[in-house]
């Protein structure tokens, strides 16, 4: 449940925005990490989920809402299931 007590509407979705980007980027920052562990370059990874490299780059700069469907492909790949991506 999401309890948001705000004053207005514009202090509202800058709340929401601003916890909507914390998991972005740690997502991406978890995506880099586990590709450069791996030795991996960003098109590596793109080949081994089937989606384009510059895809890949967008989510480690936090810049893309990922899918499920791609969680799963980016997990598969690093050998993880999809909530290990998220903790």
């Amino acid at each position: 449940m999401l309890l948001i007590v705000s004053l207005n509407k514009t202090n509202t979705i800058l709340y929401l925005l601003m916890r909507d980007m914390s998991i972005l980027r740690a997502f991406g920052q978890k995506v880099r990490e586990l590709r450069m562990k791996k030795g991996w370059s960003q098109e590596d990874l793109a080949k081994k989920t089937y989606v384009h490299r510059t895809y890949i780059g967008s989510i480690e700069r936090s810049e893309r809402n990922v899918s499920l469907i791609n969680i799963e492909r980016i997990a598969k790949a690093f050998g993880l299931k999809p909530w290990q991506l998220l903790k």
